[in-house]
């Protein structure tokens, strides 16, 4: 299957607010408006939009600027990032955060058009890509990778959703061109093809498949950190932008350290925050940006991200959505070095927290840990009304998933939860006397 080059790709994916109508100066002189472009739902990108938006951060850097400028502070919401490339590349967005992979089609269409673009800090990322997942309808037969040949296979052509689909069914030894029917369209329309049975599975990135899992409206099929390619969001810079107010995006930027400690430190109260901007269920956002979530914050832009960046590269060549990409050029860390001073270095060398296993009492402002999904699944059976959401790492990833949506295997006294049934057969064929279990029986066990 061949897919058209970038502007229909971008062209795709109209917003589903208000058209960007900023710049970067409106009114008299002494006033200045700075347009953002964010993606609410897309909760990777919160500590440079919907979180950092309602705390505030930015807008209280601007006023500490003095510098004779009154700010005014535009907000856009989209749904994905290619719209805000879009108003990005015609000079109505300033900022903008997005994934890796439009991240890249950002770069692309910037240089393309005379208006280059850099990607100027990192939000949350995985460094295995556990923050995309293929996921079935909740009955389907479905099993593994090689049961989607020939199947209806839903996603969103050019995001990292779709590069996790392409590197996966590669893997499987499946042409993700001529092997699948890919259907290119917005997450929340693959999610009503999934649920009309239009299409046999959605690859999508945070938070639909949590989402879906969580309304008992999708199973997982495939775990995207099996893939072991770090993926992750980002912030993106106007060139002409940054050069002629770098003080204003090291403002942003400043706000946007300001928003990650916010949460690292707040994790439940982000996530209330962040469901009451979205309408999303706290729970899911709290599976990819709690304590031990899918998801990791820092600012700092760390090797490893932009190695897989330039290795994501060829996965949109051959999709004829970019050219070669110089992301030695895009990346440009000098204004969140500059922002963050001497803490910068230790960000960078920031690891992400070990996965845990986690429960969420109901009434609860805090969760609890566990030690094992066992000593889990042992406090949830014994407090069963009382569970607002309860959380396990998988055995083989480290992905985080819903207790009562992951696939158990009962190994002798072990129980080990798996995000995708895959890998939990996988794990049965390589350790005798391990089996499948229902998440009833895990319950029953631990009791």
């Amino acid at each position: 299957m061949k897919h058209k080059p970038v502007v229909a790709a971008l062209l795709l994916f109209a917003p589903l607010t208000a058209t960007a109508c900023g710049s970067a100066q409106a009114g008299d002189s002494s006033t200045v408006t700075v347009t953002v472009g964010y993606q609410s739902k897309t909760i990777n990108t919160v500590t440079a939009g919907t979180l950092l938006r309602s705390l505030g951060y930015f807008e209280k850097q601007l006023n500490s600027l003095h510098d004779g400028h009154t700010y005014k502070v535009d907000w856009q919401d989209y749904a994905t990032g290619a719209p805000i490339t879009a108003q990005m590349t015609a000079g109505k967005i300033d900022i903008g955060s997005m994934g890796d992979f439009p991240l890249l089609i950002n770069a692309a269409r910037g240089k393309q058009l005379g208006k280059p673009t850099r990607l100027v800090s990192v939000t949350g990322y995985n460094l295995r890509g556990g923050l995309n997942t293929i996921v079935t309808s909740p009955n389907s037969k479905l099993a593994s990778l090689g049961d989607l040949k020939g199947k209806k296979v839903s996603t969103s052509v050019g995001s990292a959703a779709d590069g996790t689909l392409v590197r996966a069914l590669q893997r499987a030894g499946i042409d993700a061109d001529k092997g699948i029917e890919k259907l290119n369209q917005q997450p929340a329309v693959g999610a009503s093809a999934l649920s009309a049975g239009s299409a046999d599975a959605l690859s999508q990135f945070v938070a639909w498949p949590g989402l879906l899992a969580y309304q008992g409206k999708a199973k997982a099929l495939y775990d995207g950190a099996e893939l072991d390619l770090p993926t992750f969001h980002g912030v993106t810079a106007r060139e002409d932008f940054a050069k002629e107010r770098p003080t204003v995006l090291e403002a942003f930027l400043k706000a946007q350290a300001e928003a990650t400690d916010y949460l690292n430190a707040h994790p439940v109260a982000a996530a209330e925050s962040v469901a009451k901007a979205t309408g999303l269920p706290a729970e899911v956002v709290y599976l990819y940006n709690g304590a031990h979530g899918i998801a990791s914050f820092d600012p700092a832009i760390k090797p490893q991200l932009v190695s897989a960046l330039k290795q994501d590269v060829s996965v949109l060549k051959a999709a004829t959505l970019t050219g070669d990409v110089d992301v030695d050029s895009f990346v440009d860390d000098q204004y969140v070095k500059k922002a963050l001073g001497s803490d910068y270095a230790g960000r960078l060398a920031l690891k992400p927290s070990a996965s845990a296993s986690e429960a969420w009492p109901k009434g609860a402002s805090r969760t609890q840990s566990f030690k094992t999904p066992a000593e889990l699944l042992a406090y949830v059976s014994a407090h069963q009304d009382g569970i607002r959401a309860a959380y396990v790492p998988d055995a083989t990833t480290g992905t985080r998933w819903f207790a009562d949506k992951s696939v158990w295997v009962a190994d002798g006294d072990e129980l080990l939860p798996f995000v995708a049934p895959e890998t939990a057969r996988a794990y049965v064929s390589a350790h005798g006397g391990a089996r499948v279990v229902t998440y009833a029986e895990a319950l029953e066990q631990a009791s």
